[in-house]
């Protein structure tokens, strides 16, 4: 009973939030580049990337603020590289979110050490300020779900993303500009992976640590999935995947095995996925390169 009375109750709840919203944030980023026919499996690289760019800039400058400017514009940034690569040369689009999860990685432990000379843990850094009892991200990460699901289907440009995900040969046939479309939304994607990731660095945490978004993009593309590639889906699915990585925190304290523990998040996201697959229809066009002309 112990332990029940420390899972359930107003902390737990807290901490759910606070794990849930890179996961949103990121999932919605992903909601957006796949609903135009892009599959971005790199946004586990975006939310590093942009994550070290929030702490660099706000240790710097010593502005929070523009720290959190600075990880949107740098996620952007990281993810036209995909959005060239994808769509302008038609490579194979996991290879290429393969190949920028890797550059991620390698670049920020790289760079890390050339900025700060240090290696694992970077200085500590000005962080985002309190609004109540959560950090300002926590309601932009809520703000954002509201508002792409209002952009997605009440508006002109969401139903050019969804028509382009779905048949972007008669798209284009319209008159719509697939590619025009395309690069937005996989830019989008980098924006709103770079503000995930800032808000662990500069939201959670006040440094930069090796490796500290620990598969979380990988969590939210299965967050995407889980939710079906629809905004309030995806939030669902963020809150009950925060859960579990709010009850690994509390369990810790309950000798229960570390290791156990922190597989929880990851065994319950293997498990949600294996229920769901088969279920889940994502954009038809999803992964598919554009060839104007061809059909």
């Amino acid at each position: 009973m112990e332990i029940l009375s420390q899972i359930f109750n107003l902390e737990t709840f807290s901490s759910t939030l606070r794990m849930a919203i890179p996961l949103m944030v990121a999932a919605i980023g992903g909601m957006f580049s796949e609903r135009s026919g892009v599959v971005n499996i790199a946004l586990e690289g975006m939310m590093l990337a942009g994550a070290f760019m929030a702490i660099v800039i706000s240790y710097f400058t010593g502005s929070a603020w523009l720290g959190l400017l600075g990880a949107v514009i740098f996620g952007g940034v990281f993810a036209l590289i995909h959005a060239v690569v994808s769509i302008k040369y038609h490579a194979d689009q996991v290879v290429s979110g393969v190949a920028l999860n890797l550059l991620a990685a390698g670049g920020t432990v790289f760079l890390l050490n050339i900025l700060f000379n240090t290696s694992g843990t970077s200085p500590s850094a000005t962080a985002l300020p309190y609004w109540g009892p959560f950090k300002p991200t926590v309601y932009l990460g809520l703000l954002i779900v509201g508002i792409s699901h209002y952009v997605l289907f009440y508006t002109p440009f969401g139903l050019r993303v969804r028509a382009v995900g779905e048949h972007p040969h008669a798209a284009d046939s319209v008159g719509i500009n697939v590619e025009k479309i395309r690069y937005i939304c996989v830019v989008l994607s980098g924006m709103l992976a770079g503000l995930a990731g800032a808000h662990l660095s500069i939201g959670v945490l006040d440094s930069f640590r090796e490796g500290m978004t620990a598969g979380r993009g990988f969590i939210a593309l299965a967050a995407l999935i889980f939710g079906k590639w629809y905004p309030f889906g995806v939030l669902g699915a963020s809150l009950l995947f925060g859960f579990f990585q709010a009850v690994q925190i509390r369990l810790q304290g309950f000798g229960v095995p570390t290791e156990f523990v922190q597989m929880i998040p990851y065994i319950f996201t293997v498990i949600a996925l294996a229920g769901v697959i088969g279920r889940a229809t994502p954009p038809a066009a999803s992964g598919e390169p554009f060839e104007k002309g061809k059909r």
